[in-house]
């Protein structure tokens, strides 16, 4: 019994010490890692750079790889002698803009802190800024108008009102143009605006506040329709559309409409239709003109069927499919996603680069049209090896389907490369959609697109939204017949000349 108990004993010793030998071992592996690790890094830093060659293409297939090695190679580009340093981003705190309006305090000590005596000579100056608020004042306008008698002839004289919106308004124009610019540009509903109005002291009810916006929107509708005309006129334009709910009487439900957005580079018209036709785009789009970039829809097949007009497509829409398809083909949704990469890298730099009109076409003649090119042999090496039910097939399909259209742009430097700047307008839209849940009638859909619309253009035309409809308000209301202007002085762009 004593000798097994011995046994046990020595048995447990011989286990600790191995445990312990092992624990040393994995010590020293981990010691000899960094080490090791140490000395790549050295190496890399002093050994001069080697030219590699690129690593060979991921398996294709083999049908795939005979057609897509066929293919012309690109003249190689010189390597540049030294690579240009990147510049660093600006550190620190931004100063405070120069045009706001200051608000001095001066802040001198009276008596000494030490001896309390009160005779104090001026050594240094310490200045620090910070960014104020004061919350904007509603004040009431009133108007004194005084009439007069001649003394030479006996009659009266009464000088003419200051400028409103119309006749006997409750608002003046800088008080509308501050409610449009709260409701469309900072995407604020009528009820929260009530409910700051009321708790300033300001009853209004809800339906006096529709109701001016009933009157800015149409005020502006001339302006609106004015912009239109000039994107009939125009040699292209881009278009979109979402849905909208909107109260239509004797519905059990809200009516689901559709808002549809045209814009070029320089105007933006929204439109209000119950529904998708076709037929209705078709004919609103007839005396139009030019390249139309839009989504792949089929409402849009009469106006190109026409032949009047030229599709465009949304690259960001197929380099989303690639990008999809990385679920079930990563190796090759990621080579055929490449191609797209370095065509948008390279309207890029022709973006940063600033070129327009020819300067922009030639660049994209020379960078761009070799990458497409290889991109088309590329489609047509891979769709034979995949299944037609894979994802990657389908956006094999988009390009092969709209090639033309989505690479219309290569041709036409008016052509963006994609929809997305007429897409990101769409997300105000939707997020007063979201505020406001609803339009309240089918003509309070009309008017809320007018606005849009107006506000769209000042978004693109880079002009302050408030201060036009302002200026606008001013020369379209009661004294248009003093300011005497067309419609063509009192768009955005014509207030962004009287800005300059």
């Amino acid at each position: 019994m004593d000798e097994l108990e011995a046994l046990r004993k020595e048995n447990a010793e011989q286990r600790s010490q191995i445990t312990r030998l092992i624990d040393q071992i994995a010590r020293l592996n981990e010691r000899v890692t960094e080490l090791l690790a140490i000395a790549q890094r050295k190496q890399r830093k002093v050994s001069p750079p080697t030219d590699k060659p690129p690593a060979p293409p991921p398996p294709i297939g083999e049908e795939a790889r005979r057609t897509f090695e066929e293919r012309p190679k690109a003249p190689e580009k010189p390597a540049a002698e030294t690579p240009p340093k990147k510049k660093s981003r600006p550190t620190g705190r931004k100063r405070i803009p120069g045009h706001l309006e200051a608000e001095d305090h001066e802040l001198r000590p009276d008596t000494c802190a030490e001896c309390g005596g009160a005779a104090l000579d001026a050594v240094d100056e310490l200045v620090e800024e910070k960014l104020h608020v004061v919350k904007e004042h509603q004040r009431r306008r009133v108007v004194r108008r005084y009439t007069c008698r001649c003394r030479k002839c006996g009659e009266r004289t009464t000088l003419r009102s200051l400028p409103a919106p119309y006749e006997r308004s409750k608002v003046t124009c800088e008080w509308l143009a501050w409610l449009v610019y709260q409701k469309f540009w900072l995407l604020t509903p009528l009820d929260r605006i009530r409910r700051d109005l009321a708790e300033r002291g300001i009853p209004i009810a809800m339906s006096t506040l529709v109701t001016f916006i009933e009157r800015a929107a149409d005020l502006l509708s001339g302006i609106d329709g004015l912009h239109w005309k000039q994107l009939l006129a125009s040699s292209w334009m881009a278009t979109d559309g979402t849905g909208l709910k909107v109260i239509v009487p004797k519905l059990e439900a809200a009516h689901n409409g559709y808002v549809e957005l045209y814009r070029n580079r320089d105007v933006a018209v929204f439109q209000y239709e119950p529904d998708k036709s076709g037929d209705v785009v078709a004919a609103k789009l007839r005396p139009f003109r030019g390249t139309l970039t839009a989504d792949a829809e089929h409402r849009f097949n009469a106006v190109f069927a026409s032949g009047r007009v030229l599709e465009a497509g949304c690259n960001a829409h197929g380099r989303r499919k690639f990008r999809d398809a990385e679920a079930t083909q990563p190796v090759l949704a990621v080579e055929g996603g490449a191609f797209l990469g370095a065509i948008y890298g390279e309207e890029e730099a022709a973006q940063k680069l600033g070129l327009v009109g020819d300067a922009l076409l030639e660049h994209r003649q020379q960078r761009i049209r070799p990458i497409v090119q290889d991109f088309e042999r590329w489609l047509e090496a891979v769709e034979p090896t995949l299944l037609p039910s894979e994802p990657l097939a389908a956006a094999i399909g988009y390009y092969k389907n709209h090639g033309d259209a989505l690479f219309r742009f290569v041709d036409n430097p008016l052509v963006p490369i994609d929809n997305s700047p007429t897409e990101r307008e769409f997300q105000n839209v939707a997020k007063l959609r979201l505020n406001m849940l609803f339009a309240g009638s089918t003509e309070g859909a009309h008017r809320a697109c007018v606005l849009l619309g107006i506000v769209a253009t000042c978004r693109a035309q880079r002009v302050p939204a408030q201060a036009y409809l302002a200026w606008a308000f001013e020369r379209l209301g009661t004294h248009r017949d003093v300011f005497g202007l067309p419609l063509e002085d009192m768009t955005p762009a014509a207030f962004k000349k009287t800005l300059a």
